[in-house]
């Protein structure tokens, strides 16, 4: 047996989210079949994580085992040639067959975009929430630092408990404006459910200026959801890349890094 890690992109719009549910197109449902048929196995995939219905992803992480003999470069083409557009293989390595993309991520980073034009850009109302007012990005950033540490995130998690604990160490929240669009990105050793969201929502009405400074830090002590911003819309929120031990943080051109600019 080989354990094949993919490293994946996706646009999720037509996506029911990651995992496979019966009756429904998904990304693991469209992987996996067509793994099958190139390898003629059954393939159990594992994901670094499970996005949601309309979440997009640049670096998602993927393995599988196989006794297929086909060289890697072989199999990324072959499963590029028959995945739907909305789907692509990026890159396929033999890696150690104990790897496991969920256990073993040191930290993954996701990225929320906001069109911020006065009229909405009808080419990213796809893939960002539209806010007509302009934003005070140095406010979202300068708030943002708060949550940066190990804390109980439960302020910005759905229908809390959805684990064993809502303690993550958060290492980085960035605020940045790309011409008209804002990118949220926040890096952390691991999510609950629509946390990134629900961050992406609070640090909204900040930049809105619909909330005084310091009170983010408010909210997070305060370990109430009913406290903190809306969820954002899931057509915003992008996985960017996953990090794993004896590995660099990605940097490329469509990954940019750093903190306010």
């Amino acid at each position: 047996m080989r354990n094949i890690k993919l490293i994946i992109q996706y646009d999720g719009t037509d996506f029911h989210g990651w995992q496979r549910q019966p009756g429904l197109r998904t990304v693991q449902g469209e992987l996996d079949r067509v793994i099958e048929t190139v390898t003629s196995a059954v393939p159990t995939t594992m994901a670094s994580g499970r996005t949601d219905a309309g979440v997009h992803a640049l670096g998602q992480v993927v393995c599988f085992q196989t006794p297929n003999k086909l060289r890697v470069e072989a199999l990324a083409r072959a499963f590029n040639a028959m995945l739907p557009y909305d789907i692509r293989v990026l890159s396929a390595v033999d890696v150690p067959l104990d790897f496991h993309a969920t256990v073993h991520a040191l930290s993954k980073r996701y990225r929320y975009q906001v069109d911020n034009r006065y009229l909405i850009d009808p080419f990213h109302r796809r893939t960002s929430w539209h806010q007509s007012k302009r934003l005070d990005i140095e406010a979202m950033y300068e708030e943002g630092q708060v949550l940066i540490g190990r804390h109980d995130f439960r302020s910005f998690e759905t229908g809390y408990p959805n684990r064993a604990s809502s303690v993550r160490t958060i290492l980085a929240v960035d605020v940045r404006r790309v011409g008209d669009m804002v990118q949220i990105e926040v890096e952390a050793d691991g999510f609950l459910y629509n946390m990134v969201r629900s961050i992406a929502g609070s640090l909204v009405l900040i930049g809105q200026r619909n909330r005084a400074r310091g009170w983010l830090g408010h909210v997070l002590r305060s370990m109430d959801r009913q406290l903190a911003g809306p969820t954002a819309p899931p057509q915003g929120l992008f996985m960017l890349y996953v990090v794993y031990p004896g590995e660099n943080t990605p940097v490329t051109s469509t990954l940019p890094t750093g903190g306010l600019k």
